[in-house]
């Protein structure tokens, strides 16, 4: 990266704005239990559950703030509308949708932190969503009509990935990363297994059990509207647990041909999953009666070439720590979103990041990325891991297609 990095990066510190707790669906596999559910469902019931958790009432909500990437409903011009309303918050609560692809999560936090530094809000909820089952096959050129011989139809989730402008896949640049960074199959293999492993001892020592609601079907009403459901595969009666984390040896990842003529596989690559995370931001007058999970410090956005897009979270906590007047010492835990494995490997090596500080608990090669929801996702897991390990600050950050980074800084009160 150059020099200059950070001259156009937007960055804020906040004073008094703090992240009172929230919740999250598992997040199932693509195309499996969860593939009925639409993002907008999902929203609604990870933000009733984080409602819930942090016992913040319903009329305390000034504002709803979501995170999601790509339409999978006929109604999801409305999501964020929908998912305020049958979350019960009152009506006269506005609702807005934000898109930063995969850092729209993180976005969605910075939203409310920005409109509470403002005095526009109290206490915002901010719920990131994605069914990545459901993005549609699609069309955007027959709305004249079909000629013939030129029907096309096309599977959304795929094209989504090329970026027209350096007219690479998502993949590719992480390929790109490989070869700029020197980074090995045999890395990113070695990197992968480490996820799934902490992945699976997290789940095994109870850890996820304070973050992930099951999901099991039932209806949300709202008195004069049409009720809305989750319905699951005949035979499911719950889904309790994230679907994708298993057992995963070195060997089996090495058995995996490459995705993307390089070191890139489906085994070292983030999970293609269902689900939403939902969080309270509030500022210090309406953060509850109990004690906050953490305070927001600060946040930044970046933008990075393109081609090497994957690098983003490299210079997001340059200018987040620079902004904040701290050292990358000073952070005793990191969650980075693992776009792919040899993506990750880059950061941590631009960064010269110990390893053991990041992901203690798995990433999204193990438990999967969601693409709006994988920002809130990130931004509880830091928090409540920082509460487990006793650790002050930490921060949560990714790369997005296009070539951005977001990161965000929160702080561990118990530490002072």
């Amino acid at each position: 990266m150059s020099e200059n990095e950070l001259t156009h990066a937007q960055a804020l510190t906040y004073k008094d704005t703090w992240l009172v707790g929230g919740a999250r669906t598992p997040f199932a596999d693509f195309n499996g239990t969860l593939r009925d559910v639409s993002a907008t469902d999902l929203g609604i019931k990870a933000a009733r559950e984080a409602l819930k958790a942090t016992k913040v009432a319903p009329d305390k909500i000034n504002a709803v703030v979501t995170s999601s990437v790509a339409q999978t409903s006929f109604d999801a011009f409305f999501i964020s509308r929908h998912i305020g309303l049958y979350a019960d918050l009152p009506v006269g609560v506005p609702a807005l949708l934000v898109q930063r692809l995969c850092t729209s999560g993180f976005e969605a936090i910075l939203q409310a932190a920005d409109q509470i530094a403002l005095g526009k809000s109290e206490a915002v909820l901010c719920v990131g969503t994605e069914s990545m089952s459901r993005n549609p096959i699609a069309s955007y050129s027959h709305r004249g009509g079909f000629k013939m011989g030129q029907v096309e139809f096309k599977d959304f989730l795929w094209e989504a990935t090329m970026d027209t402008a350096p007219k690479s896949r998502m993949g590719d640049t992480a390929e790109e990363l490989a070869k700029r960074y020197q980074i090995t199959r045999e890395d990113t293999d070695a990197f992968a297994a480490t996820s799934f492993n902490r992945a699976m001892k997290a789940r095994e020592a109870g850890y996820f059990t304070g973050e992930v609601v099951p999901v099991v079907a039932e209806q949300f009403e709202r008195a004069g509207y049409q009720t809305r459901e989750i319905r699951l595969p005949r035979g499911v009666k719950a889904v309790e647990a994230d679907e994708h984390p298993r057992l995963t040896s070195l060997e089996q990842l090495k058995a995996l041909k490459a995705a993307f003529k390089g070191v890139q596989t489906g085994g070292n690559s983030s999970a293609i999953v269902d689900g939403a995370a939902a969080v309270v931001v509030a500022n210090g007058d309406m953060k509850g009666n109990g004690k906050p999970l953490a305070r927001i410090v600060a946040g930044a956005a970046v933008g990075v070439p393109p081609e090497i897009m994957g690098i983003g979270p490299a210079p997001a906590i340059r200018a987040v720590l620079d902004k904040a007047g701290l050292k990358l010492s000073d952070v005793d835990r990191f969650e980075i979103n693992e776009a792919f494995g040899a993506q990750y490997i880059a950061v941590e090596r631009e960064l010269g990041l110990d390893r053991d500080k990041v992901n203690v608990n798995g990433g999204a090669i193990a438990i999967g990325h969601p693409l709006g929801a994988t920002g809130v996702r990130c931004t509880l897991t830091v928090a409540r891991e920082l509460k487990r390990s006793g650790g002050r600050y930490g921060i949560a950050t990714a790369c997005a297609g296009g070539g951005q980074g977001v990161a965000v800084l929160v702080e561990n009160m118990d530490t002072r």
